[in-house]
């Protein structure tokens, strides 16, 4: 398992630093977001409301001052019996539940948000979250530091497509898979004049209706009970609805949308930070199936997001066959942690993590 980081790694400067817990969502978040790492950044103040909306819940935020700048800001709703204490960092499961932390934070300001969550829980859930998140990570090398006790449990293996290192090591996408994709793409052209466009900024949240349209034909509605669908009422529609509603989370969200004669036929939609792009979902109605219109419209999404600038592509969990194809190669491990304030909820540690890890 891939330690946390080093706390050597963050700076300690001779500043002031003050930690408050606020009832409600700060309108710090934003603050800190927009100096977070461009990976972060759809950290918002909107992304959460939007999990509270969606999810329930009635949030808390810690937030952290150097020198009177917000530097740290860490939401969080009461979850379980309210004896026990117990928070979690709200949000959407996917890319990951985190929260933002600026660039040039110091070890003193994790310190001081450590104090003020140990006077307001016995426990903090912080995940899924990859192995990566440095935020994450340090705050989990502070706690330790301090005598916190941490609970871990790994929740599964991300995939990661490294599209510069693909370009700079040959060809990619390959010839013959360019080659494949046009006969296909013929074969589909037969059915009824082909329609590939791109969505995103100001065009949201109306898409979101024809999003939600694949997803009721594709397999997701008709072999599950459909509360994994993104776009949809029964699934995570009211998220996604709601979190566009704040224009700089628009401006990340993109998706690419295949009509045949009119009719929508496959989606790619992607939440774009910085140079990385997270895959969100990828869908496809059946009835074209065999002309495999979510792998036509996936390569040219990914074609497109290189000439804008983009690196990689985290494709999150699961599905690791297509992914692989594409060529994606295993990514960080998204784990869920559990942080256990000093006293007797850290010398529980060892037993809530066997029980923690068994969930």
């Amino acid at each position: 398992m891939t330690r946390p980081m080093p706390l050597d790694q963050f700076l300690r400067l001779p500043r002031v630093v003050r930690g408050e817990i606020v009832d409600g969502l700060a309108g710090a978040i934003d603050l800190v977001a927009e100096a977070t790492a461009p990976s972060h950044r759809f950290l918002r103040h909107q992304w959460y409301a939007a999990a509270l909306r969606t999810y329930g819940g009635a949030a808390r935020t810690l937030t952290v001052s150097a020198e009177d700048v917000p530097v740290l800001a860490l939401p969080m709703i009461a979850i379980g019996p309210a004896l026990l204490r117990v928070a979690t960092v709200p949000g959407s499961y996917w890319p990951f539940r985190s929260f933002p932390v600026a660039a040039d934070a110091g070890v003193e300001v994790l310190e001081e948000a450590l104090d003020a969550l140990a006077q307001e829980v016995n426990a903090l859930r912080i995940g899924p979250a990859g192995d990566d998140d440095q935020a994450v990570s340090a705050l989990i090398a502070a706690a330790q530091a301090r005598g916190w006790g941490v609970a871990v449990r790994t929740i599964g293996q991300s995939w990661l497509l490294d599209m510069a290192a693909k370009q700079a090591g040959g060809t990619w996408p390959r010839n013959s898979t360019l080659h494949k994709n046009r006969y296909h793409e013929k074969r589909l052209a037969e059915q009824g004049a082909l329609d590939w466009r791109f969505v995103s900024g100001h065009d949201w949240p109306a898409p979101f209706d024809v999003l939600a349209a694949i997803e009721q034909a594709s397999w997701i509605a008709t072999r599950t009970d459909g509360q994994d669908a993104k776009f949809t009422d029964t699934g995570h529609g009211l998220f996604w609805r709601t979190a566009a509603a704040d224009p700089v989370l628009a401006g990340m969200m993109r998706a690419a949308l295949l009509s045949v004669d009119d009719k929508p036929a496959a989606f790619s939609f992607d939440l774009d930070a910085g140079t990385l792009k997270y895959v969100i979902a990828n869908s496809y109605d059946p009835a074209y199936a065999k002309y495999s219109p979510g792998k036509l419209l996936y390569y040219r999404n990914l074609i497109d997001a290189r000439s804008r600038g983009t690196a990689a592509v985290d494709w999150g969990m699961g599905d690791s066959g297509y992914k692989q194809a594409i060529g994606a190669e295993p990514g960080p491990m998204l784990r869920d942690w559990l942080l256990l304030r000093p006293g007797l909820p850290a010398r529980l540690a060892p037993l809530i993590n066997r029980f923690w890890r068994g969930r």
